[in-house]
């Protein structure tokens, strides 16, 4: 939902003149910030710092204005939205802290602890009630999936399409993680697709986000730009072509944007062999 939400944002960013686009525009932002996802806040604020610094055409008076009403909102959405400032500090506190107690901890529970991202990558055995936040398990997830490499061959075939969840499983059985998250997938699609369709399917996907993110700077199109940024950024932390509305949205948008850049390419060597002449 983030990612379609923003998508939308950048869409009323750009082309949005009239006042019912930026109250749009608005409440797209506001409606982000409540889905909390961080690495979405995050991508969506350096684009439009960018889109202020680089696309957009007014004054630097009203550019000055702009940026400092977002960093104000994106600040103060940290410090005052609880879903966003909890799952911000979550994160921050497990980077330098081992096995934090968890104050999310309901009464009848016993103690959680954090695992931090130190414990994620070294320690080999872990207790029934260690919690890993959500930068700590992806990290894991690397780790796992670095002993898969070592242990298994799979560098050029994978282990087959939708086939390492199994492995996953046996992985956190054997580090003594909580059964439930062996039912998680890796999080992140460059892995994802190593792990299934080896290095080729990997070199694949790769190309693909260079292709439409260079296709995107070289037409100076804000819109092309931003979308393949967040997927590159979004596919470190999420398996996202493993979901049907994940490939849908991608194969869309993907192709959509890619045929308008190739009319744009084709439009301009038409007006440059017409100057020519």
């Amino acid at each position: 939902m983030s990612v379609f939400a923003s998508l939308a944002m950048f869409f009323f960013l750009v082309k949005g003149k009239s006042i019912a686009d930026k109250i749009a525009f608005l409440i797209l932002i506001v409606f982000i910030f409540l889905l909390s996802s961080k690495n979405i806040i995050i991508v969506d604020l350096i684009m439009i710092i960018m889109y202020y610094s680089f696309f957009s055409a007014v004054s630097r008076k009203t550019k000055r204005k702009i940026l400092l009403s977002v960093i104000i909102l994106s600040i103060s959405s940290v410090l005052f939205i609880k879903p966003v400032r909890d799952r911000f500090m979550i994160e921050f506190e497990t980077i330098f802290v081992d096995g934090s107690l968890n104050k999310t901890t309901k009464e009848n529970q016993g103690p959680i602890y954090n695992i931090s991202l130190k414990q994620a990558w070294t320690q080999n055995q872990f207790q029934q009630n260690d919690f890993f936040p959500g930068a700590a398990f992806r990290l894991f997830q690397i780790r796992i999936f670095k002993e898969m490499l070592e242990e298994e061959n799979i560098f050029f075939t994978g282990f087959g399409l939708d086939a390492s969840q199994n492995k996953i499983k046996e992985k956190v059985k054997e580090h003594n993680l909580y059964p439930n998250y062996g039912e998680f997938n890796f999080h992140n699609e460059y892995i994802q697709i190593f792990s299934e369709l080896g290095i080729f399917g990997f070199l694949i996907v790769v190309g693909m986000l260079f292709i439409t993110i260079r296709k995107g700077i070289l037409n100076k199109d804000f819109i092309h730009i931003a979308f393949s940024v967040t997927m590159i950024v979004l596919f470190t932390t999420e398996s996202f072509l493993s979901r049907q509305r994940g490939i849908i949205f991608f194969i869309i948008f993907y192709s959509m944007l890619s045929i308008m850049s190739s009319s744009k390419e084709t439009e301009t060597e038409k007006s440059l062999n017409k100057n020519k002449f």
